[in-house]
């Protein structure tokens, strides 16, 4: 759950290149494939993949290279499609949506109208609920209304939920394991490592401690999905370079 956003955290935020670390665009909005996998970032001068993005920040995405001018082709726009059930019956529409911007795989919808109306005006839908995705509507599988959950209670533990404070220090901490921890490592060494940096920015003073605390909870229970999204990330990188390599010999 360490790289799982909310919709509406990720459009607005500026982007950065990598290698210039000047901004260069602005995120207007998430677009999905036919499974409802986040694929497409479309900003104001063009299109990415997802596969482009080095890491998100509260403040920022960061990219390996620039957007593609051309609208990418069957890919939807899932904020404010509608909610139908197998018989056709439309319930209500896509409100937000949670996905992990690391691999673009879908964790929930957020959805309002009549389909929430039993929880309040919203209400969340799991991804794997969802029968199949077309320009107008997603398709809820049978018994998907049964699975329904309140904000409260099926978002309850994701980072994207916690406090402002709190995902910056997760981010913050995350940073710096960077360079601290490797692929192989073992739980308790990874453990050691988050503790120590933990008591790091304790020591600066310039962090609330409830809010430090919190996040290094936090990381403590995502140890494992932190080791893994940091590989992945180091992996990535090192094939955007090797394909940006062969682009200028090829050349």
């Amino acid at each position: 759950m360490i790289n799982v956003i909310r919709r509406r955290q990720i459009v607005g935020l500026i982007t950065l290149e990598d290698e210039e670390m000047t901004p260069f665009d602005r995120v207007k909005e998430v677009w999905s494939d036919v499974t409802g996998r986040a694929i497409y970032l479309a900003c104001t001068q063009g299109y990415a993949r997802l596969q482009q993005v080095s890491d998100v920040s509260p403040d920022a995405v960061f990219t390996y290279d620039r957007w593609l001018l051309e609208p990418p082709k069957n890919f939807y726009r899932l904020h404010r499609l509608a909610v139908d059930l197998p018989a056709g019956n439309t319930l209500g529409w896509i409100d937000d949506f949670l996905f992990d911007w690391q691999t673009g795989e879908m964790i929930a919808y957020i959805v309002a109208g009549e389909i929430a109306a039993p929880f309040g005006e919203r209400a969340v839908l799991w991804a794997e609920d969802v029968q199949a995705i077309d320009e107008r509507a997603i398709l809820l599988k049978e018994g998907a209304l049964n699975r329904l959950k309140s904000e409260s209670e099926g978002l309850k533990g994701f980072l994207c939920e916690k406090s402002p404070q709190v995902r910056k220090l997760v981010k913050r901490i995350s940073d710096r394991l960077d360079y601290l921890i490797h692929p192989n490592d073992k739980p308790e060494v990874i453990r050691l490592r988050i503790k120590t940096v933990r008591d790091e920015l304790a020591a600066d003073r310039h962090y609330d401690n409830n809010a430090l605390a919190e996040a290094a909870v936090f990381v403590q229970q995502q140890w494992e999905n932190i080791q893994h999204s940091l590989t992945r990330r180091k992996e990535w990188a090192k094939s955007s370079l090797d394909a940006a390599w062969q682009q200028i010999i090829s050349k």
